[in-house]
């Protein structure tokens, strides 16, 4: 069975919301970060680095979230059929993990990015109801997590962007949300 690794607060819980919308079964190893559970030699053997998320699946390790994420829609959610469809799902997940968290996280981004990222996601979702059409995508979990939690953690108003706000609302009235980030 797949092992995720992750802390009580940290980007496990986006790897968690996509097994859920999926129905991969999984066990969640909770680490105690506090302790250092992270940094001890065993855990140093799966990851490297010390951080969280990580998984291992039989006898394959892998760490990122977004590699994660990539690599569980390959495997599992069977989502891109093309090497065009799955270039556009990578691209989501990289501009989330990088340009999207960097500009809501950083405070000292926020006011410089906001106004240059938010506008495009905005018109968006005007247009259609997820990032790749009419059905939630394993993008929408890597930009809609960051989202959220732009909202839950750093207090960023969407009410300028009403069809974001609408999103992150739509996103988290999802079962498998609440099972996770929603549960946070």
């Amino acid at each position: 069975m797949l092992k995720l690794y992750g802390g009580s607060r940290s980007r496990a819980s986006i790897v968690q919301w996509y097994l859920e919308e999926i129905g991969v079964e999984y066990q969640f190893v909770l680490l105690d970060m506090a302790s250092g559970e992270h940094l001890k030699p065993d855990y140093l053997k799966i990851n490297p680095m010390g951080k969280v998320p990580a998984i291992v699946d039989g006898d394959f390790i892998l760490w990122e979230s977004g590699a994660i994420l990539l690599y569980l829609a390959e495997k599992y959610g069977k989502e891109g059929d093309s090497l065009e469809k799955r270039s556009i799902i990578n691209q989501w997940i990289l501009f989330a993990n990088s340009t999207l968290a960097t500009g809501l996280f950083l405070e000292a981004n926020r006011e410089r990015e906001m106004p240059r990222l938010l506008p495009p996601l905005e018109k968006m979702f005007t247009e259609k109801p997820f990032l790749l059409g009419d059905k939630l995508s394993v993008a929408d979990i890597a930009v809609g997590s960051m989202l959220a939690y732009a909202q839950i953690l750093a207090k960023v108003d969407f009410s300028s962007y009403p069809a974001i706000k609408d999103y992150v609302n739509r996103l988290a009235q999802r079962p498998a949300f609440q099972k996770t980030i929603g549960n946070r």
